[in-house]
Order: structure tokens, then sequence, then C-alpha cells
């Protein structure tokens, strides 16, 4: 059967809405998964997440894509999140086109990159270790995060790098390395997402972004942007829950 991987899809420009799981529960990402996400994005920065944990999460998500947001540009990092199953990786924090380059590098086989070879659960354990060697370079997503000030100066250079997929913009973030914190909506913040996008979009990047809810994300989806992670799974079932209580009020 052809099947379109994720990475075609979102080179292809395709909407995709996932969520952020930040529990180690293997029902949560059971759960979101059958709700019809198009992708998971499991949160190994912030999160109390583990190895382990990251692991079952993907293997409950089932054929649901997961791109795993590993701690921080590191080898062992994306290597562990690539052989446990990870359609992809995020990676944090990410403020020149050198870091770009590198994260590309640990996520791609040779000669593509550096990426060290395993037998894990990406490779069936074995049993598919060279079909999954042979499609690994052609599927496994690389997104990085430009939330930095210092990422302003060289997102022309980023954008421009091979085997880059996405930049995931961290409105929060960059917000506090401006001296904004959490004001998304201060000039310079808008300002510095402008510049970010319209370098993207100059070099045919892809562009995410994460919003606590489907209104914080429209603005970003009318702009263009496709990799879309709306709510975490704790504030899923915290409105719920509020609004289910406020109903017997």
């Amino acid at each position: 059967m052809n099947v379109t991987s994720f990475r075609q899809k979102l080179k292809n420009g395709d909407r995709l809405i996932g969520t952020v799981i930040s529990m180690a529960t293997p029902q949560v990402s059971e759960l979101l998964a059958q709700a019809g996400f198009d992708w998971l994005f499991i949160d190994g920065e912030h999160a109390p997440l583990n190895d382990a944990d990251i692991q079952l999460l993907i293997q409950t998500a089932g054929q649901t894509p997961c791109l795993v947001r590993v701690p921080c540009l590191d080898e062992i990092a994306i290597k562990k999140a690539l052989d446990a199953g990870a359609t992809g990786i995020i990676v944090p924090q990410v403020n020149s086109a050198e870091q770009a380059r590198q994260a590309v590098s640990y996520a791609k086989y040779p000669p593509m990159g550096q990426r060290g070879v395993g037998i894990s659960r990406a490779h069936g354990y074995g049993f598919e270790f060279q079909d999954y060697l042979a499609r690994a370079n052609d599927e496994v997503v690389v997104v990085v995060q430009a939330e930095h000030a210092l990422a302003l100066d060289e997102i022309d250079a980023i954008a421009a790098t091979p085997g880059l997929d996405a930049v995931f913009i961290g409105p929060y973030d960059l917000s506090a390395s401006l001296g904004k914190m959490g004001q998304i909506e201060d000039p310079s913040v808008i300002d510095a997402v402008d510049r970010i996008t319209a370098a993207c979009q100059a070099g045919e990047l892809k562009l995410g972004v994460f919003g606590t809810n489907s209104e914080a994300v429209m603005p970003y989806i009318d702009r263009g942007y496709t990799l879309i992670a709306a709510a975490t799974d704790t504030l899923l079932l915290g409105q719920a829950a509020r609004d289910l209580m406020n109903k017997f009020k």
C-alpha cells in the first residue's frame, strides 16, 4: 500500500493538527490518537518524561505520528527518541545555523548525518532493520524551535539548512528573551515573529506553532503555518472537567 509519509505531508503543506502530551500515561496518547489528531507532540523538555515513558507513549499512539521534543540539542537524546520509534524530533532553543545543521546531522544516518546505528523498536527490534535504514533519512522529520532573540540574527541561515523540515516558533520564550515575558501581543514580539515567518516562507520552509486553544493558533494558520500544536493533555482534561462542573453551578 502506498502510504504518504508524515514528512511528505508536511512538505506538501498539509495542515497537520496535533496536541501536546506531558503526562506519562499511555492511555493518554492512545485516547488522543483515537480522537483523530494528525500528530502528537511528546514533550521531553518540560514534562517529567523519561526515555521509557516516551517509548510507551509512542507505542500506544499506534499509527499516529509522534514528534518528540528533546530536552536540548543533544545527540544521545535525539538518537534515543528516534530509536524508540518517533516520526521525528523537535529541538528547542536553536539559535544558529550551526545548531540547526547539528540537529539534522544527529537525526540522519550517514552519509547525510552521523546518527548512530542500533537495533531497537524503530528497527522492529532487528526484524525490519534493513528496511528502516533504507527509508529513515527520507522519513524522519527534523524541526527546530526559534524561540530566542539570538535566533533572529541567523534566521535566514537557519531557514536555509539542508534537511530541516520546519521551524516551530515559541512565542512565550521569544517574548521572555525580548524582555516582554508573556506579552506575545507586544509590538517587539510581533515584529520578531514576523521576521521568522518571512525568512521561513522565503526559504519555503514550513512553520509550526503552539497555542493553548484553537483560537490562539488560528491567526497563525491564516498566515500559512501548517504544523500546529493546540492545547495540551492537561489543558484538555482540566478544561473539560471545569466546563462540566460549571454546568452544575
